[in-house]
């Protein structure tokens, strides 16, 4: 299958370098590095990083996902501190962080999204602060302990429709709905948010399914993107959405209910993060 033009983003190294020096020695990691997002220089000549918390290592095998998978070692308990330095230092004024996913800690690592909320508000009552969190294996006691936090948006990626969660492993459908639900419910959040990637064999009607299923469970922003191969040892791409399909789709989000929608080739649950609260 031949690659459209659009499938290979340019990276300008030298954009990069002003936030990579600001974050030096922090001994921090970012999902752009990690997850190889094709947005990074973007993303970093504006002075702007999605945080990665908790280690670079998985505890899950998702064959679609560039983050290394593993034993991790334990997590970093001065990593609140030096990430609220890194927002400091960047003069941040919404903030992303997210996370490997954490198996192995009792919490599912819920603990240190609130340590790194707190912190960051610390430093600066005024950071808004966005957290993508892992499915906590469902707990509904460590979901509840980030929502607690009140994060400006809490968001939990289902990633992909139903009949392909072979590559979500150790992820459960109904069990990522059901994170979202339980937050919403809670009644103490601004907002709830999700993503989808296309490319991976997909059928319209089950993506509209899920932009349907997601509202249903109170989900009120929503990004939709391509999924690129990382590597030749990741899931092969089985489509490449043209961008007129992005944009009928981020239409048919709309007409679904969700406040704000970004649908595009390059679009990333945390690119422009911002823009979803600003609107």
């Amino acid at each position: 299958m031949q690659k459209p033009a659009y499938a290979v983003k340019k990276v300008d190294f030298k954009e990069m370098h002003p936030t990579e020096k600001a974050i030096a020695g922090l001994n921090l990691h970012t999902v752009c590095h990690q997850a190889r997002c094709p947005n990074i220089s973007e993303c970093y000549s504006r002075g702007t990083a999605a945080f990665l918390i908790l280690g670079d290592t998985c505890t899950r095998n998702c064959s679609f996902c560039n983050v290394k998978k593993g034993r991790p070692v334990e997590p970093d308990n001065g990593e609140a501190v030096k990430l609220a330095e890194a927002v400091r230092r960047l003069k941040l004024n919404y903030v992303v962080i997210t996370s490997v996913t954490r198996d192995d800690l009792p919490d599912g690592g819920a603990s240190a999204f609130v340590s790194a909320i707190g912190e960051i508000r610390r430093v600066n009552s005024g950071i808004k602060t966005e957290v993508l969190v892992p499915d906590f294996a469902g707990d509904e006691k460590a979901i509840g302990a980030v929502v607690e936090a009140l994060p400006e948006v809490f968001a939990h990626n289902v990633e992909t429709v139903p009949s392909l969660y072979r590559v979500r492993k150790g992820a459960d459908y109904k069990r990522s709905l059901g994170v979202l639900k339980y937050a919403r419910t809670s009644g103490r959040l601004s907002a709830v948010k999700s993503g989808l990637m296309l490319g991976l064999g997909e059928k319209e009607g089950e993506i509209l399914e899920v932009f349907n299923d997601l509202k249903a469970v109170g989900c009120d922003y929503l990004s939709i993107g391509q999924y690129l191969q990382p590597d030749k040892g990741h899931e092969p791409v089985v489509e490449y959405v043209t961008p007129e399909k992005f944009k009928w789709y981020e239409e048919k989000a709309y007409e679904a209910g969700f406040k704000h929608v970004e649908s595009g080739v390059w679009v990333r649950s945390s690119y422009m993060a911002e823009k979803y609260v600003s609107k």
